[in-house]
């Protein structure tokens, strides 16, 4: 699978996304008239050259000919919706401003609509064009390092904010996104370079055969650090899906309440849960309670497992998991109407295996042992194209 993974060495920001994905290969002019229909009164997109620290990398500014009215969410979803940009990038793109509308909202006290920080034409063209970027380079995966904080103030349109800015702050929250404190007396991340990153990145570092390197130079000059977004593209497995297993033991909780939480979680997505009996300390009888997840529901997950069991801590290892190929398909055999699943991996078929709840059905419809029946359905449903 083809991802991008970003490091955020000195921060993010939309024109730094924006210019290391053209740093990595992807073509300015390409961006360029993609976004133009969105600005009937002219755009300019320009990329050069940069040196920040001893990294080369390249900077894209973004210039409106004219200066077009503010937008509110609405209108800007109107626009982007309206226009012919390939369907995953206007999708995509929507879900970064909706996410951005969602920060600056909660800031201000506003409705969605009433802010026009969404409306800005360098906001339409780094959102845009970052994620234009991305499809142009065929990424299918984007993966990102947390997020620097930064420190100090800095001077704003609202007067003087601290740093982290409210708003990056509120698009951290909303997207559980994990910060990383330094010292740096600047700002390091922007709005709309976290909106992008909150939005389609995951927070984790994937083992990548890297093909090629970007950076992406940002305005600021900052003499602690290279101030660059730097870009991993290249191909990570697709056999193998990254997981976060999490643990607790518990020996002072009402059995009968084990089975209320095993439903809980799986219904929040888990991808599986097991109890398994332990012994503890003063030789008490406990269990463990695992549970299997994406990490993307782990903090939904374990707020359950605190909220519904008597534990006081949780364990979490991540771990990856080589997943075969599913495939289910209806198959009318000798008993009647039941639903399979074949198993594929390298596109070999490894086994063919029919539903318990029809399995357990037609047994007691023709009155056969529970075995006779999965034998049968197995042999018959693994002739089956």
């Amino acid at each position: 699978m083809r991802a991008i993974y970003f490091q955020c060495v000195g921060g993010a920001s939309g024109d730094m996304v924006l210019g290391a994905l053209v740093d990595a290969g992807a073509p300015v002019a390409d961006i360029s008239r993609g976004l133009a229909p969105l600005f009937p009164q002219g755009i300019r997109l320009s990329a050069r050259p940069a040196q920040r620290g001893v990294i080369h990398g390249t900077q894209v500014t973004v210039e409106a000919d004219a200066n077009p009215p503010l937008l509110g969410l609405n209108q800007v979803e109107v626009l982007v919706s309206g226009s012919s940009l390939p369907a995953p990038v206007v999708e995509k793109s929507l879900a970064v401003f909706r996410r951005l509308a969602e920060a600056e909202a909660r800031v201000h006290h506003v409705a969605l609509n009433e802010v026009a920080m969404v409306g800005r034409p360098d906001t339409i063209a780094d959102i845009v064009g970052g994620v234009l970027g991305l499809h142009l380079l065929g990424v299918e995966a984007v993966y990102t390092s947390p997020l620097p904080a930064g420190s100090g103030t800095i001077d704003s349109l609202h007067g003087v904010l601290p740093v982290p800015p409210p708003a990056v702050m509120e698009l951290v929250a909303l997207a559980r996104a994990p910060l990383r404190p330094t010292h740096y007396r600047t700002e390091q991340v922007t709005p709309t370079g976290a909106a992008l990153l909150t939005t389609l990145a995951s927070f984790e570092a994937p083992d990548i055969v890297v093909e090629r390197i970007g950076y992406g130079a940002g305005s600021r000059h900052l003499p602690e650090l290279p101030n660059v977004l730097a870009l991993w593209l290249g191909q990570v497995s697709v056999d193998e899906e990254r997981l976060v297993l999490l643990q607790t033991n518990i020996d002072d909780m009402s059995p009968q309440l084990h089975g209320y939480v095993m439903e809980l979680l799986l219904g929040q997505g888990a991808r599986d849960v097991w109890f398994t009996p332990i012994q503890m300390k003063k030789d008490r009888p406990g269990t463990m309670i695992s549970v299997l997840a994406t990490v993307d529901l782990e903090a939904d997950l374990v707020a359950t497992l605190f909220r519904e069991t008597t534990t006081l801590g949780i364990r979490r290892l991540p771990v990856g998991r080589h997943e075969a190929e599913r495939e289910s398909f209806a198959f009318k055999s000798s008993l009647g109407p039941v639903s399979m699943k074949r198993k594929r991996f390298q596109g070999q078929v490894l086994g063919v295996a029919p539903e318990y709840e029809d399995c357990r059905r037609l047994a007691q419809k023709h009155g056969l042992p529970l075995q006779e029946v999965y034998r049968r359905l197995a042999r018959e449903g693994g002739e089956a194209p």
